[in-house]
């Protein structure tokens, strides 16, 4: 979605982004540094310069995705040496698209290769609450029934 689009989710069939450059592992872009005795872990400068690139790249939606929500999501690197890792793209996308990536009940993620243009490919859905109900439980017929 474009920075100057004012679509709102009830008009999407759902959303498609496109977002510029490698993400950085969630996993391996963690730094030690120490505040006087206590040591903490941070993000490497890696997935701080991403988070910022792609902040600028998603314009928020009105109102946020409340729903289950179901991803699929391609990411292009730039070498083969990255895992793959989309854990720093659902975390971004909260209060952006939207509310809890703990809406993400259902993902796809596929590794993809591209030296000249790394990217992300994200599509999201929300799941329609028929498939995400909690089915009545069988009851047992009792004798004589």
């Amino acid at each position: 979605m474009k920075k100057n689009d004012s679509t709102s989710i009830e008009e999407l069939q759902g959303l498609t982004l496109f977002i510029k450059s490698e993400p950085a592992s969630k996993a391996n872009s963690r730094r030690v540094v120490k505040f006087g005795s206590m040591s903490r872990l941070i993000k490497s400068q890696k997935a701080l310069d991403y988070s910022e690139y792609f902040r600028q790249q998603v314009t928020p939606i009105t109102p946020l995705m409340s729903g289950d929500i179901r991803m699929h999501i391609t990411i292009f690197y730039a070498s083969r040496r990255p895992d793959l890792d989309e854990s720093l793209i659902l975390d971004l996308l909260q209060g952006l698209v939207y509310v809890n990536d703990r809406q993400v009940k259902e993902r796809h993620t596929y590794w993809g290769l591209d030296p000249e243009n790394p990217r992300a490919e994200i599509i999201i859905e929300q799941i329609p609450p028929v498939y995400t109900e909690k089915k009545p439980a069988h009851r047992r017929a009792k004798k004589g029934e």
